[in-house]
């Protein structure tokens, strides 16, 4: 039977059936086996300390200490051990997580279902609604306007002098209507939206979520779809056709002056030539378009604000994020509806 000995000081060591006492240092042989007791049990003085756990195969060897001149035993543990599996096996996904854009698009889409049936059910905070509406509809009319009326501009410049080589200058006025009622003041007005509100939105959230304000209304009952996403939407939604209304107005007053100031152009043929160009339809897509683009900004940006993290750095990425992805979304969008709404050959200019 092989023995392996070390020097420890036990003040009162127990093992199995034989048991010695000593003051200094003590010499402890354990008989080597392949098999190990299952109960140890070491007692002291002052405490007791029992191992219940059965042990694994080691071996004992003695090894000279230099800093004190006694041996130390280090134990080495048998290589041919089969060691039970561990219960947290790494599987295939066990580290793979999605990309963050997925999980965002998942999140506005979540998002955007959770507001559909809020809405459907009367879940919505009306005092919250009407200061978003007042947010998104009179402080952005200004520079709604205002972009409208340069880019109406802007493009009366290439129609009318194109047009006026070629002697059409009577279809001036309702290739403008078109192209302001159709496109422009959907796209344009939804863009400048996105730039301002999309933006507030998304930093408002965003500060919001880091600054863990999310999980205080969870705690007070309140549900922070219905007190947050569901007025901005709904705001954003009912603000934009009536904008886009208004910055067509202002598109084709500022075009029709330009070509009467400038170019010669009366303004009752450019206005004559809309009406007899433009059809209800026409309005109506537009109001249709700009409802369907402020839905996309609005989840958009309340989507990015709240998985916002990362403190200031992350509201700022969340910010920037949410106005490209909105406006991404908004050129997709338009083309998509465009494509339903107008196909075939149109007939608009031939009564012109």
């Amino acid at each position: 039977m092989q023995t392996a000995s070390y020097l420890h000081t036990f003040p009162y060591c127990s093992y199995r059936r034989s048991s010695f006492k000593s003051d200094g240092w003590n010499k402890l042989q354990i008989p080597y086996s392949s098999r190990l007791p299952e109960k140890v049990v070491l007692i002291g003085r002052p405490q007791t300390c029992k191992l219940l756990r059965p042990l694994k195969e080691t071996r004992l060897c003695a090894v000279p200490n230099t800093d004190d001149g006694h041996p130390s035993v280090s134990v080495l543990e048998d290589s041919n051990t089969n060691h039970a599996p561990t219960l947290e096996e790494e599987t295939l996904f066990s580290k793979w997580s999605p990309p963050r854009y997925l999980w965002r698009g998942f999140s506005a889409l979540i998002l955007a279902g959770q507001v559909i049936i809020r809405t459907l059910k009367g879940k919505v905070h009306r005092k919250n609604t009407l200061q978003q509406l007042r947010r998104v509809g009179p402080s952005s009319v200004g520079v709604c306007l205002l972009t409208a009326a340069f880019v109406g501009m802007a493009f009366t410049i290439q129609f009318v002098r194109e047009f006026t080589r070629l002697g059409l200058s009577r279809a001036v006025g309702g290739v403008l209507a078109l192209a302001f009622a159709r496109e422009l003041s959907p796209v344009v007005t939804s863009i400048v939206v996105a730039g301002r509100i999309g933006s507030a939105f998304a930093a408002e959230l965003g500060t919001m979520q880091v600054s863990e304000q999310t999980d205080t209304l969870r705690v007070l009952g309140a549900n922070p779809v219905d007190y947050l996403v569901t007025p901005r939407v709904i705001a954003t939604s009912i603000a934009l056709p009536f904008l886009t209304l208004m910055c067509f107005t202002v598109g084709m007053a500022s075009s029709a002056l330009l070509a009467d100031g400038i170019y010669g152009v009366s303004i009752n043929i450019i206005l004559e030539s809309a009406r007899r160009a433009l059809k209800p339809w026409d309005i109506i897509s537009a109001m249709i378009k700009s409802q369907a683009f402020g839905a996309i900004i609005s989840i958009v940006s309340c989507a990015w604000g709240v998985t916002t993290m990362g403190g200031a750095k992350g509201v700022g990425e969340s910010t920037t994020s949410a106005v490209v992805i909105s406006l991404v979304g908004i050129f997709i969008a338009d083309f998509v509806l465009s494509y339903f709404f107008f196909q075939g050959v149109g007939d608009s200019l031939k009564n012109l």
